[in-house]
């Protein structure tokens, strides 16, 4: 158990009523998880409001609520903590409650629309070559050093977050690489926590039906490096103009990596091929695994923060040089009827631009690229025709089908998509609602040589309608297809 007014260190409180020198168990925003003697702080989330459950929570045996609004009616020995926001003072809370594990590692946050995964992945297994204990949260998964634990967002809750720094404190972790949403800066998750440095991968259209607008997405992603303290770096890509943004105002050390412009860290590509790509990075070369542009970036991301955090810059290139593709990031097989099947997480513009560019950089011309695409449901319906349009100019063919429709029709969605494609490429276009069908026509149309690319779903493994969720796996749907499908 914890002091309540040790918990509270931090807090900027509007009014007390109650006793804050008492024990208290746990702490919960969620009033269905609260028991006897524990603190319930009443969060406004998008679909509902946390004040309406604050008598649940204390009949539930709630020692002390936090809210922003103080109920008309206050029960004995209940203690009421007033602040002007919940999400900012349950980051505090969440932190001083796990004993502000985040002092006790380097964390580093990497941010950005794209390269959030593979960069704080690809660190992760750089650092555990080189002999550390690591940590990893991110969007696939939690890795407390070797131990894993699934995850179901970008950003997990705050709470969530400091249990696992936790226990990477107990289990000795130095180094902990950490994806950080435009969603979780803004509902404050990441406040409270003490970054080691920060990563800026790029900017695109992505999230606008929760921001609004991309000054707004981006002006949330800056929020993540304004926070960082004297002590810390900040490392940006200034080949993204959005780079440059991100450094204002930042009391951090200042870092940038480009391969188009002047920078503290620089590569050039010297060579790409299907199996990887030669690079020059600092005067050195480097073979990845690794293919594209994109991943160059990530790589030379990957590089810099390395040659930061105090890595041997010769020995980085070789660990790097080992490093595999991430799950779901241009994971590619080759049929025995040499078709190339491709599944990328490619759920926004840029994305699905990158890795078509990166396929058709790589084609001799006479091969076919099949694009597999959808969009999700309940998300940022203006990417739906940039999608569409990408797909239907950069393709030889472009199926649209269903992504994770959640809530909306799939074929409403599709529809959207359709709007997109200009008159020349309306022939190039198939619309398969069912992602399976889709997929199966894809390796039903090509033929030797030729690239599929599904797009959207990556690493995903399940699909999601009206809340229910089906075993659905690109990569191994790709491949039972192709091998069923023998020509």
């Amino acid at each position: 158990m914890k002091l309540l007014k040790d918990i509270l260190y931090g807090v900027s409180l509007s009014a007390v009523s109650g006793d804050t020198n008492v024990m208290v168990n746990n702490v919960h925003f969620d009033s269905r998880k609260v028991e006897m003697d524990d603190v319930f702080v009443a969060i406004r989330g998008t679909l509902t409001d946390g004040h309406k459950f604050i008598q649940k929570a204390v009949d539930s045996g709630a020692r002390a609520i936090v809210c922003e609004e103080l109920p008309e009616i206050m029960v004995n020995g209940v203690t009421y903590l007033q602040v002007n926001n919940c999400n900012s003072a349950l980051a505090v809370i969440a932190s001083n409650f796990y004993d502000n594990p985040s002092k006790n590692l380097k964390l580093v946050g990497v941010t950005g629309t794209n390269g959030k995964t593979t960069v704080t992945t690809l660190l992760y297994n750089l650092f555990k070559k080189a002999g550390f204990k690591v940590g990893l949260i991110s969007t696939i998964k939690v890795l407390v050093d070797d131990k894993e634990f699934k995850t179901t967002h970008t950003t997990p809750d705050v709470l969530t977050i400091n249990n696992y720094l936790s226990m990477m404190n107990e289990a000795g972790v130095e180094f902990c690489f950490m994806e950080v949403s435009s969603h979780g800066i803004h509902q404050k998750r990441a406040e409270g926590l003490y970054f080691e440095g920060a990563i800026f991968t790029n900017l695109s259209h992505d999230h606008l039906d929760y921001h609004k607008t991309f000054a707004e997405y981006r002006d949330t992603k800056k929020e993540l490096f304004d926070g960082l303290p004297k002590t810390a770096f900040a490392l940006v890509n200034i080949d993204d103009k959005n780079g440059l943004v991100m450094l204002q105002n930042t009391r951090a050390k200042k870092y940038t990596y480009a391969l188009k412009t002047f920078a503290d860290y620089r590569a050039q590509i010297l060579e790409k091929q299907f199996n990887g790509q030669l690079l020059k990075v600092d005067d050195n070369e480097l073979w990845s695994k690794l293919i594209g542009d994109f991943n160059a970036y990530n790589l030379l991301a990957i590089y810099a923060t390395a040659d930061i955090l105090g890595l041997e810059k010769m020995e980085t290139l070789r660990l790097m040089s080992e490093l595999e593709n991430v799950d779901g990031r241009f994971q590619y097989y080759i049929s025995k009827d040499k078709i190339t099947a491709i599944v990328d997480y490619a759920h926004t513009p840029d994305a699905l631009k990158n890795v078509l560019i990166t396929i058709n950089a790589l084609r001799t011309g006479n091969e076919n690229v099949i694009t597999v695409v959808g969009c999700g449901g309940d998300r940022d319906k203006s990417k739906r025709p940039v999608m569409g349009h990408i797909a239907s100019e950069m393709s030889n063919q472009a199926i649209f089908t269903s992504d994770n429709p959640r809530t909306e029709s799939p074929a409403a969605i599709i529809e959207e998509m359709e709007t997109g494609v200009e008159a020349q490429n309306v022939r190039k276009v198939l619309s398969i609602e069912n992602r399976k069908q889709a997929i199966r026509t894809a390796c039903k149309l090509a033929v030797a040589n030729d690239i599929i690319l599904v797009a959207g779903k990556g690493h995903e493994t399940y699909q999601e309608t009206n809340g229910v969720r089906v075993d659905f796996d690109d990569f191994k749907e790709i491949k039972e297809a192709l091998e069923s499908l023998k020509k």
